[in-house]
């Protein structure tokens, strides 16, 4: 968790590839019933997420742990719980895996997957296993202001010994549990996207191959029509009708979303992202950036990241 240096450079499925089928995973009554119950029975939260997206880990449930939800609105922390996210994904390849974070908090991911490809995840945790200590409190805040991290430690302490606690069997068990129902989702998975295929044209998934293929390469509309064996007119007609987004701003989200991902390593400048994501020149990435995202890159990695040493305003608790 503190190695915040070594990231990959992408992560094997984009999101925007299944976010559409992941939406309706979420929109379904089967998941909608299972998390009310789920969540209801153990009182921990319960998310259903993209393989590969950049939120803020559980963002959505109504029952983040205090200590977390507090810990999200602070760069350098947030950075880190995305990096934590990032890393039990690429673990999680074979089956669930529950990692610790800086503060000694377990998280956990199970894979959801369509054939041989994971397409999401079900997320739970921010427990421990053992009753919260001052002794790894202050290891926290020690952390927290190595990241130059400002935070009221009052708050973050009475949030922190608020963590909920369970015996490591017991959670387990709950993970197990989570397992089997990811396959119930998986079997959903599977149909929804063959009614998909069915519905999508073979032109539409021609070219979303080739714009994924290619994303680094300057790309235009002529050479994607070109690879579905389609005319420019007519490709431009079905990908809007089929995907909801016309060619232009599906390639800039794309760009985008890999422009993130990139991100994440801090050793990543924002114009080496903005040219590896396929962006021309920084002016086009800059507006497209903010277009779709609603901030400068440069803010989005400052959140990331922090901007540089600042005064700390953490006190240890007496």
């Amino acid at each position: 968790m503190n190695d915040q240096a070594n990231l990959p450079e992408c992560a094997a499925e984009p999101a925007h590839r299944h976010h559409g089928l992941v939406t309706r995973l979420q929109d379904s009554q089967l998941f909608r019933d299972y998390r009310s119950a789920f969540q209801t029975a153990t009182g921990l939260p319960l998310v259903l997420r993209v393989a590969g997206a950049f939120d803020a880990p559980l963002a959505g449930s109504k029952q983040i742990n205090p200590f977390c939800a507090l810990m999200a609105g602070r760069s350098r922390s947030c950075a880190a719980c995305l990096q934590l996210q990032e890393r039990v994904e690429r673990e999680a390849i074979a089956e669930s895996k529950t990692l610790q974070c800086f503060a000694g908090l377990s998280e956990s991911v199970v894979p959801i997957r369509l054939g041989d490809t994971i397409v999401a995840y079900l997320q739970t945790g921010q427990v421990m296993f053992r009753p919260p200590t001052r002794a790894r409190f202050r290891s926290a805040l020690r952390q927290l202001e190595e990241w130059k991290v400002e935070a009221d430690a009052v708050a973050l302490e009475k949030a922190y010994f608020r963590t909920r606690v369970l015996a490591r069997p017991h959670y387990d068990a709950t993970v197990r549990l989570l397992a089997s129902f990811a396959q119930h989702l998986s079997l959903l998975s599977n149909e929804l996207m063959i009614k998909e295929a069915a519905a999508e044209p073979p032109a539409v998934a021609k070219g979303r191959a080739y714009i994924a293929e290619h994303l680094g390469e300057p790309i235009s509309l002529t050479q994607v029509a070109a690879a579905a064996n389609t005319s420019a007119f007519y490709f431009c007609k079905i990908f809007k009708h089929a995907v909801g987004l016309t060619f232009t701003d599906y390639l800039a989200r794309t760009r985008v979303e890999k422009t993130k991902q990139l991100l994440l390593n801090p050793n990543v400048r924002v114009s080496e992202a903005a040219y590896a994501a396929g962006f021309q020149s920084l002016s086009q990435f800059n507006r497209v950036f903010r277009r779709v995202t609603g901030e400068s890159p440069t803010r989005y990695r400052e959140h990331l990241h922090g901007s540089g040493p600042r005064p700390s305003s953490l006190a240890f608790a007496a």
